[in-house]
């Protein structure tokens, strides 16, 4: 598959503060890529570079083999986006915000009633923005994103705030797009999200990226955190390194009667993420 985003050193700053220390990225065609990391660690900064609303201090970045700070009106139209800052008319309905939107863009009307219905918002055409539970509220910022076709979505954060039931189902859409062949660029604070929807990740930490691979891979990576949970019959649970050290506490254990479980625990996102940084990606 041909490359469609690529960064090479990319850097930025604010005033004294590195906010994007040489990011290097190769992100395919038809993926869906996790940028994963902390509220402020430089994630919607990337985003802004990579569709041309901000320009980087040094490095590269590139579109489809298009410099991003040199995109057309037209290959603007390839991608769609979703940003926290990118609000809606809350006196309007679903539908007239979309009809702004379309009017920009020289799309037809069809294009409104296709993007509501897409996301599950067909019944709530004539319904104000303002009206609209924060889940609604997200699935209309996904539909506005979706009007041009794009090729490429980025989505900063989309299930933000969300509860469960409203975030599975913005999970549920995006996964689709995928199987249309879309390439997602998706960023989140969220391991169960990441390790859900993407293909692979990369982990921000202080404007560098610490970690790369899909999410089973660098647990992997991070084996040795693997610990054995013993669940006690007098309700307790015990933590022991999984290897050969805890072998006779294990077995003391057993022969005394007390363990009722033994579980591996895993390394996930949110423990590796710790091990490098020292820092909680939730934070």
């Amino acid at each position: 598959m041909s490359c469609t985003i690529k960064t090479e050193r990319i850097t930025k700053a604010f005033g004294a503060r590195n906010v994007l220390d040489g990011i290097d990225l190769d992100i395919r065609s038809g993926e869906i890529f996790g940028l994963l990391g902390p509220s402020g660690a430089g994630k919607t900064t990337l985003i802004k570079i990579l569709t041309g609303q901000l320009s980087q201090d040094g490095g590269t970045a590139y579109i489809n083999g298009t410099d991003t700070r040199k995109l057309s009106g037209a290959e603007h139209r390839k991608f769609g986006i979703t940003m926290d800052n990118f609000g809606l008319y809350e006196r309007l309905s679903c539908a007239e915000n979309l009809k702004i939107f379309a009017r920009i863009y020289g799309l037809p009307n069809n294009s409104i009633s296709d993007a509501l219905a897409k996301v599950g918002l067909s019944d709530a055409a004539k319904t104000p923005a303002g009206k609209l539970s924060k889940g609604m509220t997200g699935r209309l910022k996904l539909a506005r994103a979706f009007m041009t076709d794009p090729d490429i979505l980025f989505l900063d954060e989309p299930t933000n705030g969300l509860d469960p039931v409203s975030a599975d189902e913005i999970h549920k859409i995006i996964l689709s797009e995928k199987a249309r062949g879309k390439t997602v660029f998706l960023t989140t604070h969220t391991m169960t999200e990441a390790e859900k929807l993407c293909d692979n990740i990369a982990l921000l930490s202080d404007g560098k990226i610490v970690e790369y691979g899909t999410p089973a891979e660098i647990c992997r990576r991070y084996d040795h955190q693997r610990m054995l949970k013993i669940h006690l019959y007098d309700g307790q649970d015990m933590m022991l390194p999984h290897n050969r050290d805890a072998a006779a506490a294990l077995a003391a254990l057993i022969e005394d009667g007390k363990a009722e479980t033994i579980h591996t625990t895993e390394p996930d996102l949110e423990t590796v993420f710790m091990e490098l940084t020292g820092k909680e990606l939730s934070a």
